[in-house]
C-alpha cells in the first residue's frame, strides 16, 4: 500500500489537502460555510475579480463534505494516470482540464445570463470542487487501454457524462463533458508512454 501511494505522490498529496479542507468544513456553521466557499468559487463574479486565486482555491475543497468517495475515485483514476505518464504530465492534464472546462462552462453561463436564459443571480452560483480535473483524467485514460477495450471504455465515459448533459443541461454538466473532451485532446502527452493495457492478458496471467 505504501509503495502504491509513493508511486502517485501528486494524487495523494492532493487527497490529503482535500481531507484537511473537508475536516475544516465540518467545523464551520452552515451559513459561514456557504459564504466561505462562495469566495473560493469559480463563479462568474469571483472569476471576474480574482481569476487566478479562485481557479487554484476551488480545487482544494469538496462541496458536500464527502471525502471517502473522492479517495476511491482518485485511487482508481488519478493514481493510475500519474503512475502511467508521470507526475508532471498528469498535473498538466489536471490543470488544463480544470481551468479550460471552468472558463468555457462559465463563459456559456455568462452568455445565458446576458441572453436572459439564466437569472442574473447565477453569476454568484457556488462552483467549487475537483470534478473537472477528474473528468479530464478519466477521458485521458481512454488511451491507456488496448483496442477493443478502449472503444468500450470511451463509449461508457461519453454515455456517463453525456446523459446528464442531455437531460439536465446545467453548466456543470456541460463543463464535465468539455473536460472529458479536453482529456481526450491531451493525447500528445501520452503518445509512446508504454504498451496499452489489455485486461484480457492480465486475466490470462492471473489464471495461470
Amino acid at each position: 500500500m505504501t509503495a502504491y501511494v509513493r508511486s502517485a505522490p501528486g494524487t495523494y498529496v492532493w487527497l490529503l489537502i482535500l481531507f484537511i479542507s473537508t475536516v475544516a468544513l465540518h467545523h464551520m456553521s452552515p451559513d459561514f460555510e456557504q459564504d466561505f466557499l462562495r469566495q473560493r468559487s469559480t463563479n462568474i463574479h469571483e472569476l471576474s475579480q480574482n481569476p487566478v486565486r479562485v481557479l487554484i482555491t476551488s480545487a482544494m475543497w469538496i462541496d458536500g463534505g464527502h471525502w471517502v468517495p473522492y479517495a476511491i475515485l482518485y485511487s482508481v483514476f488519478h493514481a493510475q494516470a500519474e503512475r502511467w505518464i508521470g507526475t508532471a504530465r498528469w498535473l498538466a492534464v489536471c490543470v488544463v482540464a480544470h481551468v479550460f472546462a471552468t472558463l468555457i462552462s462559465e463563459g456559456a453561463l455568462l452568455k445565458a445570463v446576458r441572453d436572459g436564459i439564466a437569472p442574473h443571480s447565477a453569476v454568484n452560483t457556488l462552483d467549487i470542487g475537483v470534478s473537472y480535473a477528474l473528468a479530464g483524467v478519466i477521458g485521458l485514460l481512454t488511451y491507456r487501454l488496448a483496442v477493443p477495450w478502449r472503444h468500450l471504455y470511451l463509449l461508457g465515459v461519453l454515455v456517463f457524462y453525456g446523459i446528464p448533459l442531455y437531460t439536465d443541461r446545467t453548466f456543470t454538466d456541460f463543463g464535465h463533458f468539455v473536460a472529458v473532451l479536453i482529456g481526450l485532446a491531451c493525447y500528445p502527452l501520452v503518445r509512446g508512454r508504454g504498451k496499452a493495457w489489455n485486461p484480457k492478458e492480465t486475466l490470462a496471467a492471473l489464471r495461470g
